[in-house]
C-alpha cells in the first residue's frame, strides 16, 4: 500500500497535521512495517497526495530526521535510516531435505567439506546470462504466459534429448516434467503414491539425513533398508513388503556406494513382480570424475514402465535456481500434474527457456568439463591430505564425475 493511502489525517483533531504525519511515520517504523532503507515518497508528492501544505511535510520529515527515524541521502532523497535494529526474524523454515539445522549458525571454517551445496563459485555467469538473455529477446508473447504444468515444451524437449545422451534415460519430451528442484519432485510423488495404494516407501540407510521426516511427514511410511559395498541391499527390500523405493544407484549417499549390476537386475526384478515403483534420485549425475571408469546408465532405462528418473541442476549449477526435472511413465506423469495444479503454477518460465538455450547451445556440456577440472583438483588434493594427515585412513565410495559429457 502507497504511504499516502495508509495516512490518516483528521483535520479537525487538536493535534497538527505535522505531528499526525510524523507519528504515524514513527509508529511504522518501530513496529517494522517501514524497514531500514526504504524509500519515502518526496516532500512535494507526499503533500500533493494528502493535499497539505508541503511545508507541513517537510517539518514532519525534518523532525524525523532530526530524531534518528529517517535520514536524507543525497540523489536517493529521504528514507528511513539503515541502522535501526530490525525486528527480529522470523526462523528460517527448514528445507524439506535437510538435516534439521537450517538456520544453525556454525563458525567460520577455512575449508568447509559439508556435502551437499552446489558448486556456487564456479556457476557460469556469464554464459548464463546469455542464454538468459537469447531467450528473453526470442521469448513471443505467449511464451511468457503461465507454463505447461510439465514445463515449457522447449525445455522439455532439450532435457529428453539430454537425459538420453547423457543417461541413457527411455523417455519422450511429453514424458518429462520440470520441477522446482528434488524437493518439490519428491513432494509430488509423495501424494500421488496413495492413489496407487501405496503407503510406505523404502529408503536407503545410510541416507539422506532429512529423507525419512520428509516421507513420514507426507503421509507414508518411511522404511529404512541397509546399504553396503553394492549399494541397496534388494533382499532387504523384496522382505520389506514395500512397493516403492528411493534409491540413489549411480553414487550413493553418503557411502559413495554405485548399485552393482546384479543388484539393478533384482532391483528391476522386484519392481515387476510386485508392480512397484522405483524414483532414482541422480542427484549428482555430470559430476563424475573417476578415471578409467564411466559413470553407470540410468536404471530407469531398464525399466522404463516401473521407474522414476529424477535429476537436478543444484549440483552442477547452484541450488538457487531451484531446477529440477522427472521423466516418468506416461500414466504417472498425468497424476503428477493433477497434484502440481493444487500446488502452483509451474516453474519460473523465463528460467526454463534460458536453461534450454543453456542445453542447445552446448554451455552446459562446456560448462561441465571446466568444471570437472575443477572438481578433479579438489579431489586429488583431498586425497593427497588425507594420506599425509590422516595416515591408515581409507577413503571409500567413487567420486562423481564431471567430465563424460
Amino acid at each position: 500500500m502507497a504511504l499516502h493511502a495508509a495516512v490518516t489525517l483528521v483535520r479537525e483533531s487538536e493535534i497538527p497535521l505535522t505531528s499526525q504525519i510524523q507519528r504515524f511515520i514513527k509508529k511504522e517504523v518501530t513496529e517494522g512495517v517501514l524497514h531500514p532503507g526504504t524509500r519515502l515518497p518526496s516532500s512535494r508528492r507526499l503533500a500533493d497526495d494528502l493535499g497539505v501544505s508541503r511545508s507541513v511535510v517537510v517539518e514532519a520529515y525534518g523532525q524525523l530526521i532530526a530524531e534518528g527515524y529517517l535520514e536524507a541521502v543525497q540523489g536517493a532523497g529521504t528514507q528511513v535510516v539503515r541502522h535501526l535494529d530490525p525486528a527480529a526474524p522470523a526462523p528460517p523454515v527448514a528445507s524439506l531435505l535437510d538435516d534439521g539445522h537450517a538456520g544453525r549458525r556454525d563458525p567460520a571454517v577455512r575449508w568447509d567439506l559439508r556435502p551437499g551445496g552446489g558448486n556456487v563459485p564456479g556457476f557460469p555467469r556469464r554464459e548464463w546470462l546469455a542464454s538468459y538473455q537469447r531467450a528473453l529477446n526470442t521469448a513471443d508473447p505467449s511464451a511468457l504466459d503461465y507454463p505447461p504444468l510439465a514445463g515449457d515444451p522447449r525445455l522439455r524437449l532439450e532435457l529428453a534429448r539430454y537425459l538420453g545422451r547423457m543417461c541413457g534415460v527411455r523417455s519422450t519430451p511429453a514424458q518429462v516434467m520440470v520441477t522446482a528442484g528434488f524437493a518439490q519432485a519428491l513432494g509430488l510423488l509423495t501424494a500421488v503414491l496413495p492413489q496407487l495404494r501405496i503407503t510406505a516407501l523404502a529408503i536407503e540407510n545410510p541416507g539422506h539425513p532429512g529423507q525419512r521426516r520428509f516421507v513420514h511427514e507426507s503421509g507414508l511410511r518411511p522404511v529404512p533398508l541397509p546399504v553396503d559395498g553394492e549399494g541397496l541391499d534388494v533382499g532387504a527390500l523384496a522382505a520389506s513388503g514395500a512397493r516403492a523405493v528411493l534409491v540413489t544407484p549411480a553414487h550413493q549417499f553418503p557411502t559413495g556406494a554405485t548399485l552393482s549390476a546384479r543388484r539393478r537386475e533384482a532391483l528391476v526384478r522386484w519392481a515387476h513382480e510386485v508392480d512397484g515403483l522405483i524414483i532414482e534420485d541422480d542427484y549428482d549425475r555430470g559430476l563424475w570424475y573417476e578415471r578409467g571408469a564411466g559413470r553407470p546408465l540410468a536404471l530407469q532405462r531398464l525399466a522404463p514402465d516401473h521407474v522414476v528418473y529424477a535429476g537436478t541442476a543444484s549440483k552442477s549449477m547452484a541450488p538457487g535456481l531451484c531446477l529440477g526435472w522427472l521423466a516418468a511413465p506416461a500414466p504417472l506423469l498425468d497424476r503428477l500434474q493433477r497434484a502440481r495444479a493444487r500446488q502452483d503454477l509451474g516453474t519460473d518460465v523465463l528460467t526454463q527457456l534460458a536453461f534450454a538455450e543453456f542445453l542447445h547451445g552446448g554451455a552446459y556440456d562446456r560448462h561441465l568439463r571446466r568444471l570437472g577440472a575443477l572438481c578433479r583438483s579438489r579431489h586429488d588434493a583431498l586425497l593427497e591430505a588425507v594420506h599425509r594427515h590422516l595416515p591408515g585412513a581409507a577413503v571409500t565410495g567413487r567420486p562423481p564425475d564431471c567430465t563424460r559429457t
